[in-house]
């Protein structure tokens, strides 16, 4: 008797949250406090092989229960598909997650619902590459260039790019792939770091990070500025002190600025060479982000990160507006999406260096430009990803980087597996951090106000320890980052 076809039984959502506002990583002009979250989910099947499929979309904190509603109003398109006919055409259920006309009207194809399809297709793709038993990079790399623009939704963006024209860009990209695979397993694929240019950091803290990032191999770092002129100016100077005239460095807004501003604030840092201005204006303008190129130039434009679709990044392209592509691997609907975005890209000839750091986005976003590289742009040269040196301790497969560059994952899947001890520390509020946090948080209230201290009701709460639990938590991840990569590298 053949065994029963496996189905998706269950899809489960976890609020995943972590206290990165109390060391100010992540702090920029317009975000200057984030708890780098993730709206997590699992796609559990009856399958006979037992495996899952993990994907998230990135947030800061409150609102993360918003975005994890959004995904579990996905749930009744999933549950109960074929694990091979899901596995065999995701894109059949991305079409059909963006196509639900009641749940489209809150976007269409932008914000929270965008992003909740984006974690749900994540995941499907993640199940898809355990099961073909291969990292994501790899499955796609060596996907059949027909089928892989059978994934792709060109409605809309069929006046920049045709099928015709995304499959010749896919079969010339097969050229050289099996060489530049092997290069890639032996070198990795270039990034730049973020980690010494958090806006909430002292001098001192930039200077060391600075340095310790240049030793590291890095050849380009990123400086958050927008908040204060003559401060960024000053952290500007700082910084190309300790990196010196040869390493490249970047300048990013988080969309801080208007038009006029954002021409006259990136003149003023000119003086310290920075490669490129990141999203110095909303993600949505077009017009400005081309007028704020010609102005600046020769210091280069990027966005993406919070550009919500491939229509916009048609758009952006169309009109020569920016110099760099952002994508995001979890901002818009997922690998699907993300496929276009990198054909369009190829077609126009702009580089792609994605935006990572958050939680988990390093890990996804690597799959994607490695896949690049090897079968569709065919090079690195201008192209890197973003590396920001937190939180990787909590995934079964952290990146792990060497001389700078992002080396080539191995491990079947999308690297997006979290660990079940961080799921259960870190769900948010009955998990065992944030009940503890928030139990001290009521007892100190209560104290404050002179009455008897009572722990709250909801979430039961486990005892509070001595130490403050997020002094704690943040504490021993920073002490776990290193250790975490070098036993990956190991």
């Amino acid at each position: 008797m053949s065994p029963t076809p496996g189905r998706i039984t269950a899809v489960d959502t976890y609020d995943i949250r972590f206290p990165t506002s109390r060391e100010l990583d992540g702090s920029d002009a317009m975000n200057p406090d984030p708890d780098y979250s993730a709206a997590y989910v699992v796609l559990r099947t009856d399958a006979e092989d037992g495996l899952e499929g993990h994907g998230f979309t990135f947030t800061i904190g409150r609102g993360n229960d918003v975005q994890v509603a959004a995904i579990d109003a996905l749930r009744h398109h999933v549950v109960g598909r074929s694990v091979d006919e899901l596995c065999g055409d995701p894109g059949t259920l991305n079409r059909d997650l963006i196509g639900d006309s009641q749940l489209r009207w809150l976007g269409p194809e932008k914000g929270v619902m965008h992003m909740a399809v984006g974690a749900v297709v994540n995941a499907v793709w993640d199940l898809a590459a355990k099961r073909a038993r291969t990292p994501l990079w790899k499955l796609l790399a060596h996907a059949d260039p027909e089928w892989l623009v059978s994934q792709v939704d060109f409605r809309y963006i069929a006046d920049a790019l045709t099928p015709e024209q995304a499959l010749e860009l896919l079969r010339a990209g097969r050229t050289g792939a099996d060489a530049r695979e092997a290069t890639l397993r032996v070198r990795g694929f270039p990034g730049y770091t973020t980690s010494p240019g958090w806006l909430g950091y002292s001098d001192e803290k930039l200077t060391r990070l600075a340095r310790e990032a240049v030793a590291d191999g890095f050849t380009q770092i990123k400086l958050k500025v927008g908040a204060d002129l003559d401060d960024d100016i000053r952290r500007c100077r700082t910084a190309r002190a300790a990196i010196g005239p040869d390493i490249r460095m970047a300048i990013d807004a988080n969309q801080r600025w208007d038009l006029d501003e954002a021409v006259r604030w990136t003149r003023a840092l000119a003086e310290f060479d920075p490669y490129w201005v990141e999203e110095p204006t909303s993600p949505d303008d077009v017009l400005a982000h081309a007028a704020i190129r010609k102005a600046v130039a020769p210091v280069k434009v990027a966005t993406g990160e919070h550009v919500q679709n491939r229509i916009v990044f048609k758009q952006l392209l169309q009109a020569g507006a920016i110099d760099v592509l952002q994508l995001d691997a979890a901002r818009v609907g997922g690998v699907n999406e993300n496929l276009a975005i990198l054909l369009l890209a190829a077609r126009f000839g702009v580089p792609v260096c994605p935006h990572a750091g958050g939680v988990g986005l390093c890990e996804l976003v690597q799959h994607l430009s490695m896949f690049d590289f090897v079968a569709l742009s065919g090079t690195t040269e201008n192209r890197v990803i973003e590396y920001v040196d937190h939180l990787h301790e909590h995934f079964v497969d952290p990146v792990v980087i060497r001389d700078g560059h992002y080396t080539a994952p191995t491990a079947p899947g999308f690297s997006a597996t979290m660990r079940p001890e961080s799921l259960a520390e870190f769900s948010y509020p009955g998990g065992a951090f944030w009940a503890a946090d928030l139990a001290q948080e009521a007892a100190s209230a209560d104290r404050t106000a002179g009455a008897p201290s009572t722990a709250p009701t909801a979430p039961t709460a486990p005892t509070a320890p001595a130490t403050n639990p997020a002094t704690t938590a943040t504490t021993a991840t920073t002490a776990k980052k290193k250790a975490a990569q070098k036993g990956a590298a190991a």
